[in-house]
């Protein structure tokens, strides 16, 4: 094995928090919280992945308030989860004793389907929008936040992560992209305020530090706060590349004790980080109301374009961040092979997320390990992420057919 190699699967510390080796579980929504209520389905899918030999695993989507879900099946931190988020933890930590949890904190913003929001009347964001997800099901309108409502949401994330840390989580994950609440400040194409919070790159970033901020004071330095962000809004009007050099830097100065720099927007163009086959197909046949399945099947192929999968497709851009930024950085993006991991820590990146890689082969760095010939076998046809509301949730097709085939 490879110097780079033994790198990877070598201890490390992240912030102040010491892990086993440098590869992580990706937050990702995988649909197994029904009512919002983390149960025996988001606990096995995360054991086996803390079995496999990661060092830490990520609980994605852990919305800070209930408005601030994209469905009503997700879950939203409050005192009626945290015994079984406590449960989940203390059994994830059983079975693999010097594993670390985080979570991910975010909020839809203006991005949301549930009808029957329990603080607002409808969902708010940045600014006045149509709402295209929540159309075919009653909540085409989104309204723009007041000064009020800013401050609240700052709140709400300092009082998501002390819930957080007091539950037992090693470490937090703000979620600054993919065009969610906070990205929805960060970009232009959605910020359209004319206060000290639109405009100037300064004042698209007021809430997302102020946010990072309260977060930090709220949990101490002993308690590290990754941030995952976008290179790219993969849009006309977005972000892209030389500002969110300028973005990742702000957030350096403003203490983030990692980067996680990634791109695309679940509201316009998903596929900049999915890479591969398309979402549509597989999202058609899950889609139950005959709406959104109608508009899925007439807008398709604009909603999810054509990004041929590459291995480590965001390297390029993340080495820019890199080179400007004093924070550890965490890359993401097409990182299944074991020569491409090589890469990423050959080009000095301090840990790797992986998503889909472990949902094919949650054993991954245990057989990486064991053997220098290791193939994932992920082949990006993303039909996992297409049966996030499908009845159990994700899971890898792949593997379901291979055990269907090996028992007839």
């Amino acid at each position: 094995m490879s110097q780079y190699l033994d790198r990877a699967f070598s201890p490390a510390k992240l912030g102040s928090l010491a892990l086993k080796n440098r590869v992580l579980k990706a937050a990702t929504y995988e649909g197994k919280s029904p009512n919002g209520i983390p149960g025996d389905n988001l606990k096995q899918f995360h054991k086996s992945i803390v079995a496999g030999g990661v060092a830490m695993t990520t609980i994605g989507y852990c919305t800070v308030e209930a408005d601030g879900r994209i469905n009503d099946q997700m879950m939203w931190l409050h005192e009626g989860v945290r015994e079984p988020l406590s449960q989940m933890i203390a059994e994830l930590k059983q079975l693999a004793p010097d594993v670390k949890v985080s979570g991910q904190m975010t909020h839809c913003g203006n991005f949301t389907k549930v009808r029957k929001l329990q603080r607002l009347k409808r969902p708010l964001g940045a600014s006045k929008a149509f709402n295209m997800l929540g159309a075919p099901s009653g909540v085409p309108f989104a309204g723009a936040m007041t000064l009020q409502d800013i401050d609240y949401m700052v709140k709400l994330y300092a009082d998501a992560a002390i819930f957080m840390k007091d539950t037992g989580f090693d470490a937090a994950e703000i979620h600054f992209g993919h065009g969610y609440g906070l990205s929805q400040f960060i970009s232009p194409k959605t910020n359209k305020r004319t206060d000290d919070y639109g405009g100037s790159l300064e004042n698209r970033m007021r809430l997302p530090l102020r946010v990072l901020e309260a977060v930090k004071t709220a949990v101490g330095d002993d308690f590290p706060i990754l941030g995952k962000m976008n290179m790219t809004d993969g849009v006309r009007e977005g972000v892209h590349l030389p500002e969110a050099i300028e973005i990742a830097a702000m957030f350096d100065r403003g203490g983030i004790d990692a980067l996680i720099c990634s791109g695309g927007t679940s509201s316009f163009n998903p596929m900049v980080y999915f890479r591969g086959d398309s979402l549509a197909k597989g999202m058609i046949e899950q889609q139950t109301n005959p709406l959104a399945r109608l508009g899925l099947k007439v807008m398709g192929s604009r909603m999810f374009k054509d990004y041929p999968y590459y291995e480590n497709y965001f390297l390029e851009s993340a080495r820019q961040i890199r080179d400007r930024v004093n924070c550890q950085m965490v890359y993401i993006g097409g990182c299944t092979e074991l020569a491409s991991l090589e890469e990423v820590m050959k080009e000095g990146f301090d840990f790797v997320q992986l998503g889909r890689p472990l949902i094919k082969d949650p054993n991954y760095v245990n057989n990486a390990m064991a053997d220098s010939n290791y193939k994932n076998g992920c082949i990006h046809c993303n039909r996992c992420a297409s049966l996030i509301e499908a009845p159990g949730g994700i899971y890898c097709p792949l593997n379901q057919e291979g055990e269907a085939a090996q028992a007839g």
